[in-house]
């Protein structure tokens, strides 16, 4: 058995033969785990980098990390996938998603630190994996359930075969398990591969932006199923769980403490969270992907939307309140047929404000310009949703338009251009729906996902937003200063920790070397801590704390501190970052040979025409930022990006990165020093290689 949290192996599977083999786990280990080793992978053995989505020879790679089923708090239970997407617009980028549940511990117990997925089986199947056995199985009587029917059928299936892990006596190395196994599954929308697809594992755990849910379908593979008896061998056990019990005592909420109505950071939020209206007396409970210290999720007595949080449990609420004055059931309803029909809930979200403005216009409707059965009066109706989703999965009326995504429908109807203008269409980067956190206030959410391959929904610096926001709401004063966020929050920041301006969200300093320092800093961070290492977004990073004294948080001490623990190593903070650095290097050569260039790195028009005057919570979007050389909460909104400044932001963010700054491309030299010279002949050879 490998040690370190690595259990050595990773499963390989051919569909097209209907085979399995191992890659060995050590053989990409420097590339820490997670998005790098599946990113380092997909280099390897996706020759045609170039393909769509749905061509059998994209490679699909599902990574955990040295910490997945560990006890490292939130951390345990993060599963990395990657490939080439369906949802990208106007390439489908190589891209990512990841979700939480049980399915990465599972797959860590059963002996594999990841899958490979090649090719693409002649009729629907699902991989039935029991410790170190993968098996083909077919799928002919799970295609066309939804999600959770699938899982149901598989649960049933393994109670009634003898598999002898479940035999009374054995130990749990030998062979004994109480759990089930853990499925991920694509539901209807995947099987007509929709863009709009999800990857769907228990009742509310998805990997929802990218459409892999469409590329399982185009790889006619339904589900995968996994459960393990086997065990994790971490380095250092005694100093694991120390390091727990150091988090908590240190930066965890303590009993009687009054709560912060802080934002998404480590050791707060212990309650769900859950956006649609709830009978506060219906009985609840929490539930946490594995490992989680927050039971951000939760269990209602009713069933109805178990274990869905945050921004789905809304997706419908602003529809439902505009036909009903008010939330009502059919918010949760709709919340649970996206899980089930695995469809992304934000895309669909946003979509549906798009249609209804349509209609508004007398674009769309029965017998106008966009021809369609659907009837918009009854948006915020159960029967709404259902006939709209039911479309799309059935790609029958305008939902097979809309089956390859909002952006591509608009595109077909011929009303890209000018609906994309008017702002209707708020889809502002690579076809992905605008996540809310809108790039001309908050910049490094949108700075980060146009320099990448979708919205990043990456939530460390939108923290910040959320705890101001809900002090605000509530009347509270804020722990800290911004002058005080700024200092502990870019001190953290290595190797550019000597600049408090990063993180000044003022006018004045949108297209400053110093925001994009921030922006550079975030997507070295996120690629190896939250997306190798799997540390959870919502947790991490954490800057300012305020259940300690001097409101510094853990980010910097606990994220090297576990891992190590863990795996054995002796990496610092810092190298966790140029480790970052190298992975964000190779995902850009991949989308330079994809076809990326500098010049198509551009928002949607209405980003730059359009001011933004209002935000999630209304007419107030505050971040730290100066006003007039001091420091202050400041109000975002009321901007919007300018042209020429973005260039010459995009000039400083290239040299930060070592790029050649007129094609935005790597270059020998950043490529080499980061010991991706094959890299490097890669991009010559396509004639793709900066600075030649």
């Amino acid at each position: 058995m490998a040690t370190g949290g690595y259990v050595g192996k990773i499963l390989r599977l051919d569909l097209t033969a209907r085979t399995s083999s191992v890659i060995e786990t050590e053989k990409y280990t420097d590339w820490g785990g997670g998005h790098g080793i599946g990113s380092a992978i997909f280099w390897d053995l996706c020759k045609d980098k170039t393909v769509a989505g749905r061509d059998p020879g994209n490679v699909l790679t599902i990574m955990t990390s040295p910490l997945s089923g560990t006890i490292v708090p939130s951390a345990s239970g993060r599963v990395e996938v990657q490939g080439i997407g369906t949802a990208g617009y106007p390439i489908n980028w190589f891209t990512r998603s990841n979700f939480g549940g049980r399915f990465g511990g599972q797959l860590k117990y059963a002996g594999w630190d990841g899958i490979v997925l090649e090719g693409k089986a002649d009729a629907p199947v699902w991989i039935d994996i029991v410790n170190d056995k993968a098996v083909f199985r077919d799928a002919k009587d799970l295609w066309g359930k939804d999600t959770q029917e699938t899982q149901k059928l598989i649960w049933d299936i393994k109670d009634n075969e003898e598999h002898g892990w479940t035999e009374v006596g054995k130990t749990r190395d030998g062979g004994r398990t109480t759990q089930k196994p853990a499925v991920i599954t694509t539901g209807p929308a995947g099987e007509v591969q929709s863009s709009l697809g999800c990857l769907v594992h228990d009742a509310g755990n998805a990997a929802g932006q990218g459409g892999f849910g469409a590329v399982f379908g185009s790889k006619n593979l339904k589900a995968i199923s996994v459960i393990g008896t086997g065990s994790i061998e971490v380095a250092d056990p005694a100093e694991l769980f120390n390091a727990r019990m150091w988090a908590k005592d240190e930066y965890a909420a303590k009993p009687g403490q009054p709560a912060h109505p802080n934002g998404p950071t480590f050791g707060v939020d212990p309650a769900p969270v859950l956006m649609y209206p709830k009978n506060p007396t219906d009985p609840k409970g929490p539930q946490a992907c594995q490992g989680c210290i927050n039971g951000c999720r939760a269990r209602f007595s009713t069933g109805l939307a178990n274990e869905s949080s945050c921004q789905e449990t809304s997706m419908y609420k602003a529809f439902d309140v505009l036909a009903h004055g008010e939330g009502t059931e059919s918010s949760i309803i709709a919340t649970d047929l996206v899980q089930k029909m695995g469809v992304n809930s934000y895309e669909l979200m946003q979509g549906m404000g798009y249609l209804y403005a349509l209609s508004k216009m007398g674009v769309l409707g029965k017998g106008l310009e966009i021809d369609t059965e659907l009837d918009m009066s009854r948006i915020g109706e159960t029967d709404f949703v259902e006939a709209l989703v039911g479309m799309i999965v059935s790609r029958k009326d305008i939902g097979e338009d809309l089956a390859n995504g909002f952006v591509r429908a608009a595109e077909k109807w011929g009303r890209l251009e000018k609906d994309t203008a008017a702002g209707i269409l708020d889809f502002p980067y690579w076809g992905y729906a605008n996540h809310g956190y809108d790039p001309r206030a908050e910049l490094e959410w949108g700075y980060s996902s146009i320099m990448g391959d979708r919205d990043m929904n990456e939530h460390g610096f939108n923290a910040n937003f959320w705890s101001v926001i809900k002090h605000m709401m509530g009347g509270i004063d804020m722990p800290v200063s911004a002058e005080e966020y700024a200092k502990i929050t870019t001190a953290k920041m290595v190797p550019y920790d000597d600049d408090p301006n990063m993180v000044d969200y003022s006018t004045e300093n949108m297209y400053s070397e110093s925001f994009a320092k921030l922006v550079v800093w975030q997507r070295h961070y996120t690629r190896f801590w939250k997306q190798s290492a799997l540390y959870c977004d919502f947790r991490y990073p954490d800057f300012t704390n305020y259940n300690r004294e001097d409101n510094v948080g853990i980010t910097g001490d606990g994220e090297p501190r576990f891992w190590n623990a863990v795996t054995g190593q002796d990496v610092t903070f810092l190298e966790g970052m140029e480790l970052g650095r190298r992975i964000w290097n190779l995902d850009n050569a991949i989308w330079v040979l994809q076809g990326r260039h500098r010049e198509m790195v551009q928002f949607a028009s209405y980003i730059y025409d359009i001011k933004l005057e209002s935000s999630l919570v209304g007419p107030y979007y505050p971040m730290a930022g100066k006003v007039g050389g001091e420091w202050a909460y400041i109000n975002c909104l009321g901007r919007s990006i300018d042209r020429d400044g973005f260039e010459e932001w995009k000039t400083h963010f290239y040299n930060l990165e070592g790029w050649d700054v007129k094609s935005g491309w790597p270059t020998r030299e950043t490529l080499e020093g980061l010991k991706l010279a094959y890299v490097a002949d890669a991009l010559t050879e396509a004639d793709k290689l900066g600075g030649v």
